[in-house]
């Protein structure tokens, strides 16, 4: 089996808990009530959204050609 990294981004909610999104997987998105958990959750709906595409015999994105950059704008 081939292995694949994402990248996840963990966003700590105002009512507690984190929501977990893949950005290179459009819509797949999860939610944990600790990081531990969202990862968790986060693996797991990778996991099924990679078998969806592979049954509906679509293209498998990765992140190999993602860069990541963090922009910063500053108030006045």
């Amino acid at each position: 089996m081939q292995t694949l990294s994402y990248r996840v981004l963990l966003r700590k909610e105002p009512e507690d808990g984190y929501t977990v999104i893949a950005p290179s997987l459009p819509g797949c998105i999860t939610y944990g009530d600790t990081i531990e958990e969202a990862i968790d959750r986060a693996r797991e709906a990778i996991e099924l959204y990679i078998e969806s595409l592979k049954e509906h015999v679509e293209e498998i994105p990765t992140d190999e050609k993602t860069s990541e950059y963090t922009l910063v704008l500053g108030g006045s």
